[in-house]
């Protein structure tokens, strides 16, 4: 089985129904209006057809190849060990080859590689700055909605702002879902005033007496030793890693547990894929630490989050998997119209890992047709 023909789909942006502020840029932001969907489409010589988001590299670099030589993809454009490899955006691409791996076996992923469990817990993912009382409304309808566990976001001009928002939501509906937070200390924003090490510790403190289930980003990731010092010395678990760009420069967060729980992308900076979260997360269950999968938003979110359900679906260290959610802004409508079934999440505030051959997926093919 050979790839011999690759390329990019590019519909019409997605529009959103309004402009979009994310916390992590704020207050240096232009807002976003429309969400891109672009997608890599493999075809192979035997007919079938794999599908991944787009993630910047040239589809030329799989043409031609064996599908199932995943591993060899993944270390030549993803792994980071070769200079020439470093950052090339190729996960899209590696997520495409899985899609044809499952497909031609008459599986979904998570089935081809021994699954664990076919449901996972989801936190719904809220992504602006909005007042106290904006923030508790949209906490408990999220509850009503059947999400167990929300989580905020930290980017207000002082932490005293943000944890003001956070102990008005903690009182409100603090003990009927778990709580958490992301800081986005990572984020660039030149006209913020990034957290220094006093006040991470003063917001991980006040998070620890609240009994907030994790502080996101509470440094930059290349803090490794300030990360270290906030894991051991407070309750509240430490969370990040969304950045780091590859495999191996994970090593020193998870040899010195930087980190409680660790957060690589499927998508984001293109060298994880499917590959890269699973060797993370036999790297971590090794020194007792858990992974929690970001999940990129935007208009190719449903394809991002099935790619992330199949991995984490055969490891035993994941408790969570983080499920974008935002309305008005970020809804299925938004965020889910690539594909015919939307991912949504069950009673117990669950999503099914998606059954179908490959990725799981099956792509709205009229809706696609429409844009392009």
């Amino acid at each position: 089985m050979k790839i011999v023909s690759a390329e990019v789909v590019r519909p019409k942006p997605i529009a959103l129904p309004s402009p979009w502020r994310p916390a992590w840029m704020e207050p240096d932001l232009v807002p976003v209006t429309t969400f891109d969907c672009s997608f890599y489409r493999l075809r192979t010589d035997d007919g079938i057809t794999g599908i991944g988001p787009f993630t910047g590299a040239s589809p030329d670099l799989v043409k031609g190849i064996d599908p199932t030589h995943i591993e060899a993809f993944f270390t030549e454009h993803m792994s980071g060990k070769r200079f020439r490899s470093a950052n090339k955006g190729a996960s899209g691409l590696e997520l495409a080859l899985w899609d044809i791996v499952g497909k031609a076996a008459g599986l979904p992923v998570y089935r081809l590689l021994g699954c664990y469990r076919d449901r996972l817990p989801v936190y719904a993912a809220t992504t602006r700055l909005l007042s106290a009382k904006e923030h508790v409304a949209q906490a408990i309808e999220l509850h009503k909605q059947g999400f167990k566990a929300i989580k905020f976001r930290m980017h207000r001009p002082t932490a005293d702002e943000d944890l003001a928002v956070l102990e008005a939501v903690h009182e409100a509906v603090g003990g009927k879902v778990a709580l958490m937070v992301d800081a986005n200390q990572n984020a660039p924003s030149r006209s913020y005033a990034h957290w220094d090490k006093r006040t991470a510790h003063r917001v991980a403190r006040r998070l620890e007496e609240m009994n907030f289930a994790f502080l996101e980003e509470p440094l930059p990731h290349t803090d490794v030793d300030g990360l270290v010092h906030l894991a051991e010395k407070f309750d509240v678990p430490i969370a990040g890693g969304e950045g780091i760009p590859t495999v191996y420069d994970y090593a020193p967060h998870i040899d010195r547990r930087a980190y409680d729980i660790i957060q690589p992308d499927v998508f984001l900076g293109g060298n994880y894929g499917i590959t890269g979260l699973r060797k993370l997360a036999f790297l971590a269950e090794h020194r007792g630490i858990d992974i929690m999968p970001h999940v990129t938003t935007g208009g190719l979110f449903s394809i991002n989050l099935a790619a992330t359900l199949q991995a984490m679906a055969t490891v035993p260290n994941c408790p969570m998997v983080e499920y974008c959610y935002d309305p008005p802004l970020l809804t299925s409508e938004t965020q889910q119209p690539l594909v015919k079934n939307p991912l949504w999440i069950d009673a117990d505030g669950c999503v099914k890992v998606p059954n179908l051959p490959g990725l799981g997926f099956e792509l709205n093919e009229e809706w696609i047709a429409a844009r392009i």
